[in-house]
C-alpha cells in the first residue's frame, strides 16, 4: 500500500469514527491543536453528508425538524457510511434506517421511499418517447404478441400513508396536514416528462397491467390478467386505454411486435 492511500484511509476512518492513528501525523500549533484541526474536517464531513440527506429528502426533515432530522443524520451515517465516489447517492439506505429507528411512525420511511423515487426520476437517463400515432403502424395481427418497452424514469410504488399529499403539502407550504393510513395499500406510479417529474395513484387494473408491462408480458397476456377486473369482452379495450394513457404521458419508449 502507497504512503499516500495509507494516509487517505486513515484520514477517512477518523472522519467516520474519529479513531486510528491519524491524529499522530497532523501538526498542531498553540492555537490550533490537532485534535481540533481534526474535529473541524470531521464536523465539515459530517455537516455537508446531512446537507446531502437534505437535499434529497426535505420532506423527511421537514417532518423530524431540525433537531430530529440532524440527529438521525449523525446515527445514519455511522450506520452507513458513504462509499460512493458521488454524493448524490448518500442516503439510498434512509428508507431501512427509518424502519428501524422510528418503528412507530411509519410514515417517515414511506416518505423516504417516495423523495428518492422522485430524485431516481429525475435523474433517470433520457429516452425518446412516442406518441399515440404510434399505435397507427401496428398491424392488426401483430396485436398478440405486442411488447412495451417504458421510460428509464417509471418507478412503482405501494403506499399505505398519505405520503404524496403530505408531500404537496409541505412542497407548495400550505401548511402540514395529518397523517392517514390507508385500508389498503395504494399503487402510484412516478416518472418523468422532459424536465419535469410526475406522479399520480392508480386504479388496482392499471397497476396491475403497468406491473405486467414491466415484466415484458404481451399486449394478449395483459388482457388476460386484466379479466379479473372487467369481462373478457371488455378486457382489450380497457388494456387499449391504459396504453393510450400512457402514450399521452410520454410513458412508452418502444413498441416490440
Amino acid at each position: 500500500m502507497s504512503e499516500l492511500l495509507e494516509l487517505q484511509r486513515s484520514m477517512m476512518q477518523w472522519l467516520q469514527s474519529e479513531s486510528g492513528d491519524i491524529q499522530d501525523r497532523v501538526i498542531g500549533t498553540e492555537k490550533v491543536s490537532s485534535e481540533t484541526r481534526l474535529a473541524i474536517y470531521a464536523n465539515a464531513y459530517r455537516y455537508r453528508l446531512i446537507d446531502a440527506l437534505s437535499d434529497n429528502y426535505p420532506s423527511v426533515h421537514t417532518l423530524l425538524g431540525d433537531e430530529g432530522f440532524y440527529n438521525d443524520g449523525v446515527e445514519y451515517i455511522a450506520a452507513y457510511p458513504s462509499h460512493h465516489f458521488s454524493i448524490r447517492y448518500f442516503g439510498h439506505h434512509l428508507e431501512t434506517f427509518l424502519v428501524d429507528q422510528h418503528q412507530d411512525t411509519a410514515v417517515l420511511a414511506e416518505m423516504a421511499r417516495f423523495e428518492w423515487a422522485l430524485r431516481d426520476a429525475f435523474d433517470a437517463a433520457d429516452s425518446a418517447s412516442l406518441g399515440l400515432e404510434a399505435l397507427q403502424t401496428v398491424a392488426p395481427e401483430a396485436w398478440v404478441e405486442l411488447r412495451f418497452t417504458l421510460h428509464p424514469s417509471v418507478a412503482r410504488l405501494e403506499l399505505e400513508w398519505n405520503v404524496p399529499q403530505l408531500w404537496a403539502a409541505i412542497e407548495n407550504e400550505t401548511g402540514q396536514i395529518p397523517f392517514e393510513q390507508a385500508e389498503y395499500p395504494v399503487p402510484w406510479l412516478i416518472w418523468r416528462k422532459q424536465l419535469k417529474t410526475y406522479y399520480r395513484s392508480l386504479d388496482v387494473d392499471e397497476a396491475w397491467a403497468l406491473d405486467a408491462v414491466i415484466q415484458r408480458q404481451s399486449f394478449t397476456e395483459i388482457c388476460a390478467g386484466v379479466c379479473e377486473w372487467v369481462d373478457e369482452a371488455s378486457a382489450p379495450e380497457r388494456v387499449a386505454g391504459f396504453i393510450s394513457t400512457w402514450l399521452e404521458a410520454d410513458l412508452i419508449t418502444a413498441l416490440e411486435a
